[in-house]
């Protein structure tokens, strides 16, 4: 992991979340065995609803690092938010690796062109986003700090 961070520093990190992020919000809708987008199914839109939370985990981290602040209770709720919407893009990787190997199942149907490449792209942006998300925790436990909020108390400067 250490490799990692003196790789991609914080600031690549942030930009590269934020732009693998929204290419997959629009890549939910797509639906790869039609080549069409959905934007009225209301299972589309849960991708897009929960990555919210990764964006505000971002801004927040964005804020305490230019700031110098600790780490606080409610950026660890955050945090703690992520993790489990972590397991959602986890969900979603598996979800997508299984379309790609069906490819064979459906070989005799009508399959767009478009399938293979778009899914391995869509594949590849969901892997590159989880490990991401997990550099992005080891960002703030380097830039930040860790969680120790037995001591919240004397961390917090309350005269200038």
């Amino acid at each position: 992991m250490k490799i990692s961070l003196s790789l991609i520093s914080w600031k690549r990190c942030l930009w590269l979340s934020v732009v693998v992020l929204s290419i997959l919000v629009v890549l939910n809708f797509y639906g790869l065995y039609t080549n069409k987008f959905y934007l009225l199914k209301p299972d589309n839109y849960i991708f897009p609803i929960l990555s919210i939370v990764h964006f505000v985990y971002l801004w927040v981290m964005q804020f305490k690092i230019r700031g110098q602040e600790f780490a606080d209770v409610p950026m660890r709720n955050l945090e703690y938010a992520l993790y489990v919407i972590s397991m959602v893009y986890v969900f979603k990787l598996v979800e997508t690796l299984y379309t790609l190997l069906s490819y064979s199942e459906y070989a005799h149907h009508i399959i767009p062109d478009t399938f293979l490449p778009v899914g391995i792209a869509i594949f590849v942006l969901q892997l590159l986003l989880i490990g991401l998300t997990l550099l992005s925790f080891a960002h703030r436990k380097k830039l930040v700090g860790s969680y120790n909020l037995d001591n919240i108390n004397g961390n917090i400067d309350s005269w200038p």
